[in-house]
Protein backbone atom coordinates (compact mmCIF):
# COMPACT_ATOMS: atom_id res chain seq x y z
CA UNK A 1 0.00 0.00 0.00
CA UNK A 2 2.79 2.03 0.83
CA UNK A 3 4.37 1.36 -2.76
CA UNK A 4 1.07 1.98 -4.19
CA UNK A 5 0.71 5.42 -2.60
CA UNK A 6 4.08 6.72 -3.46
CA UNK A 7 3.70 5.87 -7.28
CA UNK A 8 0.46 7.74 -6.76
CA UNK A 9 2.16 10.87 -5.37
CA UNK A 10 5.13 10.58 -8.30
CA UNK A 11 2.45 10.68 -10.62
CA UNK A 12 0.87 13.74 -9.74
CA UNK A 13 4.61 15.24 -9.10
CA UNK A 14 3.04 18.65 -8.04
CA UNK A 15 1.60 17.21 -5.30
CA UNK A 16 4.69 14.92 -4.18
CA UNK A 17 7.17 17.90 -4.28
CA UNK A 18 4.63 20.46 -2.39
CA UNK A 19 4.38 17.66 0.41
CA UNK A 20 8.06 16.91 0.87
CA UNK A 21 8.70 20.98 1.23
CA UNK A 22 6.12 21.10 3.09
CA UNK A 23 7.28 18.87 5.77
CA UNK A 24 10.90 20.08 4.98
CA UNK A 25 9.29 23.28 6.22
CA UNK A 26 7.88 22.01 9.28
CA UNK A 27 10.97 20.22 10.77
CA UNK A 28 13.31 23.09 9.81
CA UNK A 29 10.83 25.79 11.55
CA UNK A 30 10.98 22.84 14.86
CA UNK A 31 14.46 23.02 14.92
CA UNK A 32 14.96 26.53 14.63
CA UNK A 33 12.68 27.80 17.10
CA UNK A 34 14.18 24.80 19.69
CA UNK A 35 17.54 26.10 19.09
CA UNK A 36 16.64 29.79 20.19
CA UNK A 37 14.87 28.36 23.61
CA UNK A 38 11.38 29.02 22.26
CA UNK A 39 8.61 26.47 23.23
CA UNK A 40 8.53 23.42 21.17
CA UNK A 41 7.45 20.00 21.11
CA UNK A 42 9.46 17.40 23.81
CA UNK A 43 9.92 15.19 21.18
CA UNK A 44 12.04 17.59 19.34
CA UNK A 45 14.42 18.57 22.05
CA UNK A 46 17.59 16.66 22.71
CA UNK A 47 18.87 15.24 26.23
CA UNK A 48 21.45 17.23 26.14
CA UNK A 49 19.80 20.34 25.67
CA UNK A 50 17.80 19.48 28.84
CA UNK A 51 20.99 18.58 30.60
CA UNK A 52 22.62 22.12 29.89
CA UNK A 53 19.91 24.27 31.79
CA UNK A 54 21.29 27.49 33.50
CA UNK A 55 20.99 27.37 37.06
CA UNK A 56 18.26 30.11 38.42
CA UNK A 57 20.36 32.62 39.82
CA UNK A 58 19.77 33.27 43.78
CA UNK A 59 18.34 36.90 44.94
CA UNK A 60 20.35 37.86 48.08
CA UNK A 61 18.01 38.86 51.01
CA UNK A 62 18.60 40.85 54.11
CA UNK A 63 15.84 39.71 57.52
CA UNK A 64 13.97 42.56 58.85
CA UNK A 65 11.44 43.46 60.93
CA UNK A 66 7.99 44.15 60.24
CA UNK A 67 6.21 46.21 62.83
CA UNK A 68 2.86 47.11 61.04
CA UNK A 69 0.02 45.06 59.81
CA UNK A 70 -3.49 46.34 58.42
CA UNK A 71 -6.60 44.49 57.83
CA UNK A 72 -9.60 45.79 56.36
CA UNK A 73 -13.20 44.83 55.98
CA UNK A 74 -13.51 43.86 52.53
CA UNK A 75 -17.46 42.43 52.77
CA UNK A 76 -18.89 46.61 53.46
CA UNK A 77 -17.82 49.15 53.72
CA UNK A 78 -18.86 52.56 51.13
CA UNK A 79 -17.47 55.99 51.07
CA UNK A 80 -20.42 57.70 52.82
CA UNK A 81 -20.85 54.64 55.54
CA UNK A 82 -16.88 54.42 56.02
CA UNK A 83 -14.78 51.43 56.75
CA UNK A 84 -13.69 49.43 59.37
CA UNK A 85 -9.42 49.07 59.51
CA UNK A 86 -8.02 46.31 61.90
CA UNK A 87 -4.36 47.61 62.64
CA UNK A 88 -2.04 45.07 64.72
CA UNK A 89 1.28 46.27 65.38
CA UNK A 90 4.26 44.23 67.52
CA UNK A 91 4.66 48.30 68.94
CA UNK A 92 2.18 51.65 70.34
CA UNK A 93 1.55 52.84 66.92
CA UNK A 94 -0.77 55.56 65.23
CA UNK A 95 -3.02 55.20 62.42
CA UNK A 96 -3.44 58.26 60.11
CA UNK A 97 -6.64 58.09 57.61
CA UNK A 98 -6.56 60.45 54.23
CA UNK A 99 -9.61 60.58 52.21
CA UNK A 100 -9.36 61.45 49.03
CA UNK A 101 -5.45 61.86 48.41
CA UNK A 102 -4.27 62.80 45.03
CA UNK A 103 -2.35 60.70 43.76
CA UNK A 104 0.42 63.11 42.63
CA UNK A 105 0.94 64.38 45.83
CA UNK A 106 1.07 60.67 47.43
CA UNK A 107 4.22 59.99 44.80
CA UNK A 108 5.72 63.46 45.81
CA UNK A 109 5.59 62.56 49.36
CA UNK A 110 7.13 59.41 48.87
CA UNK A 111 9.80 60.51 46.50
CA UNK A 112 10.36 63.26 48.98
CA UNK A 113 10.50 60.33 52.05
CA UNK A 114 13.48 58.79 49.47
CA UNK A 115 15.38 62.46 49.04
CA UNK A 116 14.57 64.50 51.86
CA UNK A 117 13.38 63.70 55.12
CA UNK A 118 12.20 60.36 56.01
CA UNK A 119 8.39 59.99 56.70
CA UNK A 120 8.53 58.46 60.04
CA UNK A 121 5.86 60.88 62.12
CA UNK A 122 2.31 61.61 61.07
CA UNK A 123 3.10 65.66 60.96
CA UNK A 124 5.99 64.69 58.35
CA UNK A 125 3.62 62.59 55.91
CA UNK A 126 0.85 65.46 55.93
CA UNK A 127 3.03 68.04 55.62
CA UNK A 128 4.27 66.09 52.62
CA UNK A 129 1.27 65.56 51.39
CA UNK A 130 0.61 69.43 50.64
CA UNK A 131 -2.44 69.10 52.07
CA UNK A 132 -4.01 67.43 48.42
CA UNK A 133 -6.91 65.57 49.90
CA UNK A 134 -10.79 65.76 51.34
CA UNK A 135 -10.68 64.70 54.79
CA UNK A 136 -7.62 64.09 57.61
CA UNK A 137 -8.64 61.85 60.65
CA UNK A 138 -6.00 60.41 63.46
CA UNK A 139 -7.19 58.58 66.46
CA UNK A 140 -6.02 60.47 69.37
CA UNK A 141 -5.47 57.11 71.09
CA UNK A 142 -2.21 55.27 70.07
CA UNK A 143 -2.83 51.79 68.85
CA UNK A 144 -1.64 49.66 71.95
CA UNK A 145 0.96 47.09 70.56
CA UNK A 146 -0.42 43.12 69.73
CA UNK A 147 -4.03 44.60 70.28
CA UNK A 148 -6.26 43.77 67.65
CA UNK A 149 -8.68 46.40 67.66
CA UNK A 150 -11.24 47.92 64.59
CA UNK A 151 -11.64 51.34 63.95
CA UNK A 152 -14.25 53.08 61.90
CA UNK A 153 -13.20 55.93 59.72
CA UNK A 154 -15.48 57.69 57.32
CA UNK A 155 -16.01 60.83 55.12
CA UNK A 156 -18.05 63.81 57.31
CA UNK A 157 -21.23 63.63 55.69
CA UNK A 158 -20.92 67.33 55.56
CA UNK A 159 -18.17 67.78 53.02
CA UNK A 160 -21.07 66.21 50.78
CA UNK A 161 -17.96 63.85 48.68
CA UNK A 162 -19.84 60.56 47.59
CA UNK A 163 -18.00 59.77 44.80
CA UNK A 164 -14.26 60.74 43.29
CA UNK A 165 -14.89 61.39 39.79
CA UNK A 166 -14.97 59.13 36.56
CA UNK A 167 -11.85 57.13 35.87
CA UNK A 168 -9.04 57.59 35.00
CA UNK A 169 -8.67 59.30 38.82
CA UNK A 170 -6.78 61.51 40.36
CA UNK A 171 -7.25 60.67 43.62
CA UNK A 172 -7.10 57.77 45.58
CA UNK A 173 -10.01 56.89 48.15
CA UNK A 174 -8.23 56.19 51.06
CA UNK A 175 -4.72 56.42 52.18
CA UNK A 176 -4.06 55.03 55.54
CA UNK A 177 -0.52 55.52 57.69
CA UNK A 178 0.62 53.37 60.46
CA UNK A 179 3.50 55.34 62.16
CA UNK A 180 5.24 54.54 65.75
CA UNK A 181 3.65 56.31 68.62
CA UNK A 182 7.30 56.76 70.78
CA UNK A 183 10.50 57.94 69.55
CA UNK A 184 12.31 55.78 71.36
CA UNK A 185 11.11 52.43 69.69
CA UNK A 186 11.96 54.03 66.24
CA UNK A 187 15.66 53.25 67.12
CA UNK A 188 14.79 49.33 67.23
CA UNK A 189 12.99 49.08 64.39
CA UNK A 190 14.53 49.57 60.62
CA UNK A 191 10.91 50.25 59.06
CA UNK A 192 9.44 53.24 60.40
CA UNK A 193 6.09 53.72 58.57
CA UNK A 194 3.54 51.75 56.67
CA UNK A 195 1.20 53.40 53.59
CA UNK A 196 -1.65 51.58 52.44
CA UNK A 197 -3.32 52.56 49.35
CA UNK A 198 -6.92 51.72 49.30
CA UNK A 199 -9.79 51.27 47.08
CA UNK A 200 -13.74 52.05 48.49
CA UNK A 201 -17.01 51.77 46.11
CA UNK A 202 -18.55 55.06 45.38
CA UNK A 203 -22.05 55.58 43.88
CA UNK A 204 -19.63 56.19 40.39
CA UNK A 205 -17.30 53.06 40.96
CA UNK A 206 -18.75 49.73 42.75
CA UNK A 207 -15.75 47.86 42.91
CA UNK A 208 -15.69 45.60 46.54
CA UNK A 209 -13.10 47.18 48.82
CA UNK A 210 -9.96 45.80 48.90
CA UNK A 211 -6.50 47.18 48.81
CA UNK A 212 -4.00 48.20 46.05
CA UNK A 213 -0.70 48.74 47.09
CA UNK A 214 1.49 48.96 50.23
CA UNK A 215 4.53 50.48 51.10
CA UNK A 216 7.26 50.10 53.79
CA UNK A 217 9.27 53.36 54.37
CA UNK A 218 12.85 52.54 56.18
CA UNK A 219 14.82 54.85 58.39
CA UNK A 220 17.36 55.09 55.63
CA UNK A 221 14.97 56.59 53.36
CA UNK A 222 14.43 53.77 51.25
CA UNK A 223 11.04 52.60 49.93
CA UNK A 224 9.57 49.18 49.48
CA UNK A 225 6.61 47.95 47.36
CA UNK A 226 5.02 45.06 49.55
CA UNK A 227 3.98 41.41 46.91
CA UNK A 228 1.73 38.60 47.88
CA UNK A 229 3.28 35.25 47.41
CA UNK A 230 1.43 32.47 46.01
CA UNK A 231 1.12 29.56 47.03
CA UNK A 232 -1.09 26.31 46.66
CA UNK A 233 -4.76 26.20 47.63
CA UNK A 234 -4.95 22.80 48.66
CA UNK A 235 -4.13 22.91 52.38
CA UNK A 236 -6.21 23.76 54.74
CA UNK A 237 -3.16 25.98 56.97
CA UNK A 238 -2.41 28.02 54.56
CA UNK A 239 -4.71 30.65 55.26
CA UNK A 240 -2.45 32.79 57.09
CA UNK A 241 -2.42 36.30 59.07
CA UNK A 242 -1.06 39.11 58.46
CA UNK A 243 0.26 39.41 61.57
CA UNK A 244 3.53 40.87 61.59
CA UNK A 245 6.31 38.73 61.55
CA UNK A 246 9.54 39.07 64.55
CA UNK A 247 11.49 37.27 61.79
CA UNK A 248 10.30 38.57 58.46
CA UNK A 249 12.53 37.58 55.41
CA UNK A 250 12.36 38.48 51.95
CA UNK A 251 13.07 42.14 51.50
CA UNK A 252 15.06 42.83 48.46
CA UNK A 253 17.80 45.12 48.86
CA UNK A 254 17.30 47.65 45.62
CA UNK A 255 15.51 50.99 47.16
CA UNK A 256 12.59 52.16 45.21
CA UNK A 257 13.59 54.56 42.37
CA UNK A 258 10.96 56.35 40.26
CA UNK A 259 9.84 54.04 37.60
CA UNK A 260 11.38 51.03 39.60
CA UNK A 261 9.73 49.14 42.49
CA UNK A 262 12.21 46.77 45.27
CA UNK A 263 9.98 43.72 45.65
CA UNK A 264 9.03 42.57 49.32
CA UNK A 265 7.62 39.54 50.98
CA UNK A 266 6.36 39.82 54.51
CA UNK A 267 6.63 36.03 54.85
CA UNK A 268 8.18 34.47 58.21
CA UNK A 269 11.36 33.44 58.18
CA UNK A 270 10.21 29.64 58.75
CA UNK A 271 6.90 28.44 57.61
CA UNK A 272 4.92 26.88 60.53
CA UNK A 273 4.07 23.31 59.24
CA UNK A 274 6.15 23.46 56.12
CA UNK A 275 6.00 19.41 55.99
CA UNK A 276 2.03 19.38 54.76
CA UNK A 277 3.61 22.20 51.70
CA UNK A 278 5.22 19.71 49.82
CA UNK A 279 7.09 20.42 46.47
CA UNK A 280 4.84 20.46 43.41
CA UNK A 281 7.26 18.30 41.12
CA UNK A 282 9.03 16.26 43.57
CA UNK A 283 6.14 15.62 45.88
CA UNK A 284 9.14 15.03 48.49
CA UNK A 285 11.00 17.51 50.31
CA UNK A 286 9.23 21.02 51.55
CA UNK A 287 8.41 24.15 49.38
CA UNK A 288 11.45 26.80 50.28
CA UNK A 289 11.94 28.16 46.70
CA UNK A 290 10.20 31.79 45.45
CA UNK A 291 10.36 31.95 42.15
CA UNK A 292 10.85 35.59 40.26
CA UNK A 293 9.14 37.63 38.84
CA UNK A 294 6.00 35.61 39.19
CA UNK A 295 6.74 34.87 43.05
CA UNK A 296 5.16 31.73 43.03
CA UNK A 297 5.64 29.43 45.97
CA UNK A 298 5.98 26.00 44.14
CA UNK A 299 9.36 24.17 44.21
CA UNK A 300 11.96 22.88 46.68
CA UNK A 301 15.83 23.73 46.54
CA UNK A 302 16.51 20.20 44.96
CA UNK A 303 14.27 21.22 41.84
CA UNK A 304 14.79 24.89 41.41
CA UNK A 305 17.90 24.34 39.48
CA UNK A 306 15.76 22.09 36.42
CA UNK A 307 13.25 24.71 35.44
CA UNK A 308 13.57 27.52 33.21
CA UNK A 309 9.66 28.27 33.24
CA UNK A 310 7.46 28.19 36.74
CA UNK A 311 5.82 24.96 37.12
CA UNK A 312 2.50 26.78 38.28
CA UNK A 313 2.26 29.56 35.39
CA UNK A 314 5.09 28.77 32.78
CA UNK A 315 6.10 32.20 33.24
CA UNK A 316 10.21 32.48 32.60
CA UNK A 317 12.32 32.43 35.65
CA UNK A 318 14.71 35.14 36.01
CA UNK A 319 16.15 34.05 39.95
CA UNK A 320 14.29 33.01 43.26
CA UNK A 321 15.48 33.33 46.79
CA UNK A 322 14.68 30.88 50.03
CA UNK A 323 11.66 30.93 52.27
CA UNK A 324 13.45 29.34 55.20
CA UNK A 325 17.03 30.57 56.65
CA UNK A 326 19.79 28.37 55.16
CA UNK A 327 22.73 27.37 57.83
CA UNK A 328 25.58 28.60 56.39
CA UNK A 329 28.88 26.07 55.82
CA UNK A 330 30.69 27.62 58.48
CA UNK A 331 28.46 27.02 60.93
CA UNK A 332 27.58 23.51 59.85
CA UNK A 333 31.43 22.81 59.69
CA UNK A 334 31.69 23.99 63.40
CA UNK A 335 28.37 21.79 64.81
CA UNK A 336 30.24 18.63 62.73
CA UNK A 337 33.39 19.80 65.31
CA UNK A 338 31.81 19.74 67.95
CA UNK A 339 29.66 16.24 67.29
CA UNK A 340 33.32 14.67 66.64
Amino acid sequence: MAAEFLVMLYEYSPVFYITVISVCFIITVAVVLGWFGFDVPVILRSSDEAESLTPVPERKMVQVTNPFALEMDSTVGTVTEGVNLQPYCLEDCVLSCFWGCGVQALQAALQSHQREVPLSTPELFQEALEFSYHHHQSFNVSIQKEEKEEYLTQMPPDLGVTDFGSLPRDRYPLVAVLTLANTETRDNYNIVASVTVLHIPDDKYRLSARILFQYLLTAQGNLYDLKPLFMSADNSNLSGTTEPSTSTQGVEPQPESPGEKGEESDSEGEWPDAQGRDCVVCQNAPINRVLLPCRHACVCDGCVCHFQHCPICRAFVLESFALANQPCDDEEEEEDLIED
